[in-house]
């Protein structure tokens, strides 16, 4: 089942955890934790994060943010 918008999800070809924002075409428009540029992704390629990796996302990028490589 593919993820809502709103749902935390990974696009299992990059591995990137990212937030559902739409369903466009025959995509799935997905945006990194934390914000940042939209990517589409392929519907059969994306599926539900699981809570450990939603922590790991959470993680990444408070500590990219505390050494200031993003606002």
């Amino acid at each position: 089942m593919m993820p809502p918008v709103g749902a935390y999800a990974v696009d299992t070809r990059t591995g990137r955890v990212g937030l559902v924002m739409g369903h466009e075409g025959p995509y799935v428009q997905m945006r990194p934790y934390g914000g940042g540029r939209e990517w589409d992704a392929d519907p059969g390629d994306v599926r539900h994060a699981t809570p450990s990796e939603r922590l790991s996302a959470a993680t990444a990028y408070t500590n990219a943010r505390s050494r200031g490589e993003v606002p």
